[in-house]
């Protein structure tokens, strides 16, 4: 679940009248549901928000921080509550910025300077630039990136398609999403694969590393212990691809779709 628990300040192509405080009554109707919400990203400077992810690790459903205009000690008080992650680095989260006369890390430094918070990075090679990829890269190490696509309905649609997000109108335009009227953001167009590729060819990282981060790095971090594994036991979920980094075949629970 992304939201509804985030900032107005940083809430890119949400609806701001979707979004809520993290009351207790409703992280109680959330906890209701445990069972399959497995992740959360939630704004860790809200009020109410530390208890309310005291409250989801409890229940072990895996806590991202993210569209979030948080300080850093905002960031720091929800890692030692249970937060792990980071939804979406760069987009849609707070940096480095002035306080008064001192300048002041955000939800992203925080992020990018704690070893035990992995980053999700949406690498369709338009929400964030290759030097920047790089920087995370270099910041956090194969392990600790899991690669997102944030796709939404404008997933493998042609250039000029029009589609709805939370009932906004948005189209695909040079590959990426974007609110109609191009003032934000609508998600992304990419496929998985696409992600890889990115990671290949333009921050020029180890093949087995960019898979990695589409695979085990994103299954740990949620605890699905049979995925991204080929060992006995586990799901028999495989791609196949081409050295030029086409899918050629895919293969669910072992059977070829």
């Amino acid at each position: 679940m992304e939201g509804p628990f985030i900032s107005q300040a940083k809430c890119g192509a949400q609806r701001e009248e979707f979004i809520q405080k993290p009351s207790p009554a409703h992280v109680q109707q959330l906890l209701a549901h445990a069972d399959v919400i497995k992740r959360v990203t939630i704004a860790p400077e809200l009020p109410g928000a530390l208890e309310a992810i005291e409250n989801f690790h409890a229940h072990g459903i895996s806590v991202s921080g993210g569209h979030s205009d948080a300080f850093d000690e905002d960031a720091r008080a929800a890692f030692e509550r249970g937060m792990r992650s980071v939804t979406h680095a760069f987009n849609c989260m707070s940096s480095a910025r002035h306080r008064g006369v001192y300048r002041v890390g955000g939800l992203l430094e925080f992020a990018l300077s704690e070893p035990q918070i992995s980053c999700e990075l949406i690498a369709d090679g338009h929400h964030v630039s290759p030097t920047l990829m790089k920087m995370l890269y270099r910041a956090k190490g194969c392990g600790g990136i899991c690669l997102v696509t944030d796709a939404t309905a404008g997933a493998g649609l042609p250039d000029g398609s029009r589609f709805s997000l939370f009932g906004k109108d948005c189209i695909v335009e040079a590959g990426v999403c974007l609110v109609a009227d191009r003032s934000a953001l609508a998600g992304s167009a990419s496929q998985m694969i696409h992600l890889v590729r990115t990671m290949v060819r333009k921050v020029n990282i180890p093949l087995n590393e960019a898979v990695a981060m589409v695979t085990q790095n994103p299954a740990r971090a949620i605890g699905l212990d049979t995925k991204a594994r080929l060992a006995v036991g586990a799901d028999a979920d495989l791609v196949v691809f081409s050295p030029e980094l086409d899918v050629l075949r895919t293969f669910a629970a072992g059977k070829e779709i």
